[in-house]
């Protein structure tokens, strides 16, 4: 026997012991099952994962920025790179930003990829739940999981927003203002909202170390438990699965041998559709829910995640090299006495932002007897964005089956669903609209009194008018499917 083959045995062996000290303590045997837990083979199920890795960089990028982000608005003399303000007094927050961004080796890049990684979480977890949504996928039992998945995305929004403050910069400022705004708002608890956020009066001392404090510990932290819980239930009722064109045939395993790609309904005792090691030949009916047809958690799936993972890190590292992002250096440090001329918030909260600029001053009222006043601030920012995630969160009970559901379903067959889900994107992408209608006005040569008027209707009418179609259009193809005789009972003569 050769040294190098000597060095292989010796090498297996100690592996193989390390395995067996770990087994004895941890029962790593009972895991096994798990690995050939099947996950379906569709393209559009990733978004999942995509969000996933985008926050896992994010803790990721976060904790390089936390090592030299100084939570502080007092002022400190800058003694940096930025020529502009060599020697001036600004904010501490504000200066150690300048230092990440033009002082501190890849600080540029990390801040950078931190940001677009925010974007993108977001992104995919919207695009996530439009694929659940218009395909059925969060009906019984899966309404639990739905519930989850609106409360991240309600999160990772609030952490964007709370990140977005940091800097306290003129136009960061600014724009944390006018949430201030909005949570004082709140009838009979909007002081109280606005001590516990925002450290009481907006800008005060306390402003920046309790958003940094909610930004990096509270939102994560709430983030990572959703994110366990909904792996969690995931793994326990097992993935949906897009309706099979024909009959699976494989192997079903033999007593020993291990699973490959199916999992079963129980979510416990998991069998396999294919096998190589032994077992007989079966054929899984296209309609049997019983059993998940797909890729085995390892080792197949888990390249699948790996290569995921890696363009999610390609993407953000292409992002982060060629696009800029927020230029503080421009803005300037925050100016309570000034206010920039273009203020708008970022694409994934420009719907609120819509709803505050078309809602008419004449929506604020007192209350009667009880003297409470209701503003159009709170309606329009607190309000209806609550009215809104409200309704996603319920949905799976207006949209309830009393069987489970196994089997997603094509949009075009579901038509009063799909019509909802159209007018609800429409809704969102006129107010969306309606938050940039200045550049929009601009952009015509008009006045936003021109515009908000038109956007107003719109904001009614496109969105009915549009659902209306949808439901006609799908529900004259559903009529006629359903008037076609199935190939059975074609008579061959």
């Amino acid at each position: 026997m050769s040294r190098i083959d000597r060095l292989a045995d010796q090498t297996a062996d100690a592996g193989s012991r390390a395995y067996d000290w770990m087994d004895t303590r941890f029962d790593l045997d009972t895991g096994r099952q798990f690995l050939g837990k099947a996950f379906p083979a569709e393209d559009s199920f990733l978004l999942g994962e995509v969000a996933l890795f985008c926050f896992l960089l994010l803790v990721l990028t976060g904790m390089f920025l936390g090592m030299f982000f100084e939570p502080s608005t007092s002022d400190v003399k800058y003694e940096g790179s930025v020529e502009k303000f060599q020697g001036e007094e600004v904010p501490e927050a504000f200066a150690s930003v300048l230092h990440i961004t033009y002082d501190i080796p890849f600080g540029m890049f990390i801040r950078r990829m931190h940001h677009w990684a925010a974007h993108l979480f977001v992104a995919s977890i919207g695009l996530h739940m439009l694929r659940v949504f218009f395909t059925g996928a969060y009906r019984n039992p899966r309404e639990p999981n739905w519930v989850v998945g609106t409360a991240l995305a309600g999160l990772s929004m609030g952490a964007a927003y709370t990140g977005y403050a940091l800097p306290f910069d003129e136009f960061a400022a600014t724009a944390t203002g006018i949430g201030y705004n909005l949570a004082t708002s709140i009838p009979l608890v909007g002081g109280l909202v606005g001590k516990a956020f925002f450290g009481g009066e907006f800008p005060s001392s306390a402003t920046i170390p309790r958003l940094y404090f909610i930004h990096v510990l509270v939102i994560p932290i709430a983030i990572g438990v959703l994110l366990a819980i909904h792996m969690a239930i995931l793994i326990r009722q097992k993935h949906t699965e897009a309706p099979r064109d024909e009959d699976v045939r494989g192997l079903t395993p033999s007593a020993e041998g291990q699973q490959a790609g199916a999992t079963a309904s129980d979510g416990g005792t998991e069998s396999a559709v294919s096998t190589t090691d032994g077992g007989t030949e079966s054929v899984l009916a296209k309609d049997d829910d019983s059993v998940v047809v797909g890729l085995p958690a390892f080792p197949n799936q888990t390249a699948v995640s790996a290569v995921v993972f890696f363009l999610t890190l390609a993407t953000l590292s292409a992002l982060a090299g060629f696009l800029p992002v927020h230029n503080i250096a421009e803005y300037g440090p925050n100016n309570p006495a000034g206010t920039p001329e273009l203020i708008m918030p970022d694409w994934f909260l420009m719907w609120v932002y819509g709803l505050l600029k078309l809602l008419p001053s004449w929506m604020s009222f007192t209350v009667p007897f009880v003297h409470i006043h209701i503003s159009t601030e709170f309606v329009g920012g607190v309000l209806l964005p609550t009215l809104v995630f409200g309704a996603i969160a319920v949905w799976p009970f207006v949209d309830y089956h009393d069987e489970s559901v196994h089997f997603t379903a094509d949009p075009l067959d579901r038509p009063w669903q799909t019509a909802v889900g159209v007018a609800a994107v429409q809704f969102i992408m006129i107010t969306s609209i309606a938050g940039m209608n200045n550049l929009l006005g601009r952009a015509l040569g008009v006045g936003t009194g021109v515009i908000n008027p038109i956007l107003t209707v719109a904001l009614f009418v496109v969105p009915i008018a549009s659902g209306l179609v949808v439901y006609r259009v799908l529900g004259e193809r559903d009529e006629q499917t359903h008037a076609k005789p199935h190939p059975e009972e074609v008579d061959d003569d």
